[in-house]
């Protein structure tokens, strides 16, 4: 009887751990949330990878990521955020994916944006934002 507490016990603890080392991996990183909510371009381009595959309204391309500094900052200047809200987000280890409505000024926007981790910083990938 012994045997199967500390079995179970084992198998409890590794579970939590698996689950919290999961939750870890998927967590996004709270600036990159903060700087869709409030137009902040700047620290949005701090995660940018060296280039950018972007698509904002009819720029769809890839960019360096001075080029997507630039869009995404006067897109930002033309439409300005409200809110930012998640509908959905997942991924694996390495990356991670988010899709959210942003509301603005002017009208909402669908947005996704693709992350991945290169030396141990999330860098953004890919970013769409369309009119819905």
């Amino acid at each position: 009887m012994l045997a199967i507490k500390k079995i179970s016990f084992i198998l409890f603890l590794v579970s939590v751990l698996a689950f919290s080392s999961f939750s870890e991996n998927t967590q996004i990183p709270e600036e990159i949330l903060l700087s869709l909510e409030t137009g902040n371009a700047k620290v949005l381009s701090d995660y940018f990878n060296q280039n950018v595959e972007l698509v904002v309204l009819d720029k769809d391309n890839v960019y360096s990521k001075a080029q997507a500094k630039q869009i995404v900052g006067n897109f930002f200047k033309s439409f300005s955020p409200e809110t930012f809200s998640i509908i959905h987000e997942g991924g694996k280890e390495g990356a991670k994916y988010v899709i959210g409505n942003l509301k603005t000024t002017n009208g909402s926007f669908r947005v996704y944006f693709l992350l991945k981790k290169n030396t141990g910083k999330d860098y953004i990938h890919q970013l769409r934002i369309e009119k819905k």
